[in-house]
């Protein structure tokens, strides 16, 4: 799904977000596309900023893109394992991603495209799968922007500069890989086997490709794919049974959906539809 560039939305273009009714209360953000050659790598820049009454705070729950980011961040942020101020590189995280946001501050980000971060920068992604690090670890010149306005329109242009000075002997990101990430999507490729034949290669190729790009291996590509559109549907208000959607979006049955949704976002899809629909009815009433 391409991004859309709107500096004004209140919500991701693309899926992932949980409870999105919660997040937009009390956070203001804004996407933007990237420009010039870091198109090439580069999906989105985002921005969040935030400003919350003392001793209150808010977790935002996220289910990740097989993606890595940079970010800018100040203010009061804890997730990870980390906090406060920082220039940052996260690798794709592969269970549920929770920021505990509190006080004021905000974050600027550079969302690569899945195999974007190591076509630009040489890095394999493996090294940071389920890692935060300091950007200076492994990037040139991040220092420089830690003072970067906190607001995607502002800084994209700092951004794209930044990302275009320091491609080096940056590659595209390779034809094969991104065959294999748009054949991922279809819904009934849902084994490993089924999307190296598809693909027109090996297993063993087809998992070193995914590993090195992205990160993770080529059955987490596809389940994940499958979760997105299974929150995206329950957020949209679907008319589909729990057992329609599960057999809709690929799963074996209702009771393995509901095993693997629940492990992920931590209560069952009925549950989770349930809330969705008393927040968006007034006074918390289920229709």
């Amino acid at each position: 799904m391409p991004p859309r560039t709107n500096t004004t939305a209140r919500l991701p273009a693309s899926p992932g977000l949980l409870r999105p009714e919660e997040f937009s209360r009390h956070v203001r953000f804004a996407e933007v596309a990237p420009t010039g050659a870091a198109a090439a790598w580069v999906e989105r820049l985002w921005s969040t900023n935030w400003a919350l009454p003392d001793e209150t705070s808010q977790t935002t729950q996220l289910i990740p893109h097989p993606s890595v980011s940079l970010t800018f961040e100040r203010g009061g942020l804890a997730r990870s394992g980390v906090r406060g101020d920082g220039v940052r590189l996260t690798g794709v995280v592969t269970g549920r991603f929770d920021v505990t946001l509190t006080g004021t501050g905000g974050t600027v980000g550079v969302k690569f495209r899945p195999g974007g971060f190591t076509a630009w920068s040489g890095v394999g992604s493996d090294r940071l799968t389920d890692r935060v690090l300091p950007a200076a670890e492994l990037l040139p010149g991040t220092t420089t922007l830690s003072r970067l306005e906190l607001d995607a329109e502002a800084s994209a242009a700092a951004l794209c500069g930044y990302l275009e000075g320091h491609a080096g002997s940056a590659e595209p990101i390779p034809a094969a890989l991104r065959t294999v990430l748009a054949t991922a999507l279809a819904v009934d490729v849902t084994r490993v086997d089924d999307l190296a034949e598809r693909c027109d290669c090996s297993v063993r190729a087809l998992q070193r490709l995914v590993r090195h790009y992205v990160g993770v291996s080529p059955k987490w590509l596809i389940r994940r794919h499958r979760m997105h559109d299974a929150v995206e549907a329950l957020d949209a208000g679907t008319t589909d049974t729990i057992a329609a959607l599960a057999a809709r979006l690929g799963w074996y049955d209702q009771s393995q959906f509901a095993r693997d949704f629940t492990a992920l976002v931590g209560v069952p899809p009925a549950s989770y539809r349930n809330r969705s629909r008393a927040a968006a009815t007034p006074c918390g009433e289920i229709p």
